[in-house]
């Protein structure tokens, strides 16, 4: 017998919040399958005010509290049966970052669980990655962020480090990334080259999707260092302006592609892996699949 239901997750970031829909099927005597239904995006930008002026603007206070209504309104006409919203960097660090979790509550009846960047690379690592890792390697999961990036060290398909370095995209924009992170990254990333003989890279996030797509690979096949650097040396050869007109990037994403970029080489370069796997997972799949085994705390429609 046939049974589809659907879950939701809410991915506040620092950079964008988006809601994730996805039929969760269940069939007597196969897997339980896992299918994207809907993706609403909306690019609010919560690091731009946290990351420089410590707290969330009233512009964008009453843009999360009016995005979190809405999805809540999507999430009911879909017939959501559990939710998980989550917000990550920007919200944990604002200095009104609570008040504002209490309004989005008052508002829409949704409560934000703000979680730290340990539980963030956790929850990501719940994704089904065995559908995309050989049992026999070992990987550098890089998921890049707005104000974060986690990076998880996974060996024959078990997770054997991680770690949330406080580099992502709308920090780098803003030109507030200690030189000591990158030092600190790149020693972490190097102890763990070194204790492996080959590492790969697999990349998550919304900007290395976005390359993948435009490389015309098909899914399974790996972006090359060396054509993430020659679209790297591409991308920064344009203009803002020339990014959306020519190249046809979306004005929130053109931007911060070029210090997401920047991240995901260096990964590559102090990991010494030729290649990154692109697998198109983030965190709101990894709070689908944390919903459903029952790993976290979940809402009701």
């Amino acid at each position: 017998m046939l049974k589809i239901k659907k879950y939701a997750a809410i991915d506040i970031g620092s950079n964008a919040v988006r809601l994730l829909i996805s039929n969760i099927i269940e069939q007597k005597g196969r897997p339980v399958q896992f299918k994207k239904n809907s993706l609403v995006r909306v690019p609010i930008r919560l690091g731009a005010d946290v990351f420089v002026k410590n707290k969330i603007s009233k512009e964008n206070t009453q843009r999360i509290v009016d995005t979190m209504v809405a999805f809540k309104l999507l999430m009911k006409s879909h017939k959501v049966v559990k939710y998980k919203a989550c917000a990550t960097s920007a919200m944990r660090e604002s200095a009104n970052g609570r008040d504002v979790v209490d309004l989005v509550l008052k508002e829409s009846g949704i409560s934000i669980d703000v979680i730290e960047g340990k539980e963030e690379a956790a929850i990501i690592a719940a994704t089904d990655l065995h559908k995309y890792i050989d049992s026999n390697k070992t990987y550098l999961y890089v998921d890049v962020g707005g104000g974060s990036t986690e990076f998880t060290v996974i060996h024959r398909g078990k997770q054997v480090a991680s770690k949330s370095f406080k580099i992502g995209t709308v920090r780098l924009l803003n030109d507030i990334v200690k030189k000591e992170s990158w030092q600190e990254l790149e020693e972490w990333i190097g102890k763990y080259a070194k204790s492996y003989h080959k590492i790969e890279v697999i990349g998550s996030g919304g900007n290395i999707n976005k390359i993948f797509k435009i490389s015309g690979k098909a899914l399974g096949k790996p972006l090359s260092y060396f054509y993430l650097t020659s679209y790297y040396n591409k991308l920064q050869s344009y203009s803002y302006e020339e990014r959306i007109t020519e190249l046809g990037l979306n004005q929130d994403r053109a931007d911060v592609i070029i210090p997401a970029m920047r991240i995901y080489l260096s990964s590559m370069k102090w990991s010494s892996a030729k290649n990154i796997y692109v697998p198109k997972i983030g965190l709101a799949d990894g709070i689908i699949k944390s919903i459903y085994y029952d790993t976290v705390s979940s809402n009701t429609q």
